[in-house]
């Protein structure tokens, strides 16, 4: 018995890292798949593909514009043709709360602004508050 309870608790801590640490895997791969298609979008406003507001430098308005797509018309064998392209399928869960909700941060507000100013979105971080297992905080990926 005293062998049997020596050993779950050494298989306990180490299962709650391996558990966090894949939280961990699953959020970068969520930020970097939003950071990609805000990327893509910002990309494709700059080579003047579809029309943009002035005010926004470029990037999406929301993340549901990334769902939603852009109107990008193109010259292929001397017509016109009008697409719809999209940039997301889904927006990513975000791991760490659970959620679909994700912090915003638009071009015009500070770096290290807690708030979305609301003209665009520039980049994306979870609102969780934890602490990674490297010691920087979830927030600041």
């Amino acid at each position: 018995m005293a062998i049997v309870a020596v050993l779950a608790m050494v298989a306990v801590p180490l299962a709650k890292v391996t558990v966090k640490r894949g939280r961990e895997i699953e959020l970068r791969r969520s930020l970097r798949i939003i950071r990609q298609a805000i990327d893509e979008y910002k990309k494709m406003a700059d080579e003047k593909k579809f029309e943009v507001e002035e005010d926004t430098e470029g990037y999406p308005p929301d993340l549901e514009t990334l769902i939603e797509g852009v109107e990008v018309t193109e010259s292929q064998d001397g017509s016109e043709v009008t697409k719809t392209v999209k940039f997301l399928r889904r927006i990513p869960r975000d791991p760490m709360m659970g959620s679909y909700e994700w912090g915003l941060r638009s071009y015009q507000d500070d770096h290290d602004s807690t708030s979305w100013g609301g003209e665009n979105v520039f980049d994306v971080y979870t609102l969780s508050q934890g602490i990674a297992l490297d010691g920087t905080f979830y927030r600041e990926w």
